[in-house]
């Protein structure tokens, strides 16, 4: 078992292939400048809307390198490509929020195969949903405000809960985990509800249903402490993801608009230091509480690696997993899987029209975060110069 390094670039890159490499290098350049990943999604979603001839391009490009394929069954050379280096695959089913039942229930239908798929699978063994993809916004909304529902709404609404209930039996039944992503903070009371519902019932003897937390919100670290007070206090397994967040702009301007108190963090250092505090937290009762650790960031990062070992506990602890975004962080996850860390690759799959939205979030927030570009252009420019692809005159500029 090799010592964690996050700078080892052989490690990192050994799955990609040179012209995967390459396209990566050129991928992330681009999104250096965000007035042009900005003109370029625009560009792209007009096209698509006009019914332009522009798939292909996608599909090859973008696509091909943050998402897992158009179908699950698609996404099986990607997953058996990551097995090889002992890293697990997470298949997120990357289509947006929808408003009718027929779509929500089909929806629900497909998870519920994506996770009988998963159980035939040894090296992907988690399932993500989000609560939107399969009840309406616009009912969680209104929940997360304490609003009556009329009788037609009530009706809608408790159709929903037994959609999610449907997928979480389907989980529990075939000893999958299932992950509820976090989603915007006016409707995520309603979605906490639902899914701290759902742990109860099916997480008394091991962790299956997980909630998602956003520490980038200034009151999720309360919010967790509580979760795992109600957890003992029912007797169940706490099972959370915890991440920073990806509604931050979003959330500030409504804030604003509307005039109620900002939910985010003050600063990024807050942030840090929460979700930091979080880690902290959930290793201190491990034994009821599992975590998936979804950061791109290397300092969290190495804090939970550092936490592990001073516990004395094996690096493959099952109620830990460290996980990161498919076409991001290679150096943290495959570097963290060879050490012997249980480390997942979240992968997006979906019809190229369907989840642009998703991919337009990655191009946008790459390029808006600091530092995060130019890291992982600096680990690419590495490795393409340890394989000769690159000059080092060439790797300096």
């Amino acid at each position: 078992m090799s010592k964690l390094s996050f700078e080892n670039t052989k490690i990192a890159f050994e799955s990609l292939s040179d012209q995967a490499l390459k396209r990566a290098y050129y991928m992330f350049n681009l999104m250096r400048n965000q007035k042009l990943v900005n003109l370029g999604t625009g560009l792209t979603k007009f096209a698509l809307d006009i019914g332009l001839p522009v798939k292909g391009i996608i599909r090859s490009t973008i696509f091909a390198h943050f998402c897992g394929g158009e179908t699950m069954e698609g996404c099986k050379k990607v997953v058996n490509r990551l097995k090889e280096y002992n890293v697990y695959s997470i298949l997120d089913y990357g289509v947006e929020a929808k408003s009718n039942e027929d779509e929500l229930e089909k929806t629900a239908q497909y998870l519920v195969k994506s996770i009988k798929y998963a159980k035939e699978e040894p090296h992907f063994n988690i399932v993500v949903s989000k609560v939107t993809g399969l009840i309406r916004f616009e009912l969680l909304h209104k929940m997360s405000q304490d609003k009556i529902l009329t009788i037609p709404e009530q009706e809608e609404y408790d159709r929903g809960v037994q959609r999610v209930k449907y997928i979480c039996k389907a989980a529990y039944d075939s000893n999958i985990q299932l992950y509820f992503d976090a989603e915007e903070s006016w409707i995520q009371n309603a979605i906490d509800e639902i899914v701290t519902q759902m742990m109860e019932k099916y997480n008394q003897e091991a962790p299956i249903v997980f909630n998602t937390i956003q520490l980038y919100r200034h009151d999720r670290l309360a919010f967790l402490k509580n979760s795992f007070k109600e957890a003992e206090t029912y007797n169940y397994f706490l099972a959370v993801k915890l991440v920073r967040g990806a509604y931050m702009e979003k959330e500030r301007e409504r804030a604003r608009q509307m005039n109620y108190e900002d939910p985010i963090q003050p600063s990024k250092e807050a942030t840090d230091k929460d979700f930091n505090s979080a880690l902290k937290f959930c290793m201190k009762n491990i034994d009821k509480i599992a975590i998936c650790c979804a950061t791109h960031n290397e300092e969290s990062t190495k804090l939970l690696a550092d936490l592990i070992n001073k516990s004395s506990m094996q690096n493959d602890h099952p109620h830990i997993e460290f996980s990161q975004l498919y076409g991001m962080s290679d150096h943290l996850t495959f570097n963290l899987a060879k050490s012997g860390y249980r480390a997942a690759k979240y992968i997006p799959y979906g019809p190229v029209k369907e989840v642009i939205p998703y991919l337009i979030r990655r191009a946008q927030e790459n390029s808006s975060v600091d530092g995060q570009i130019g890291r992982e252009l600096g680990l690419l420019k590495k490795e393409m110069e340890n394989r000769s692809l690159i000059s080092k005159a060439s790797a300096s500029q």
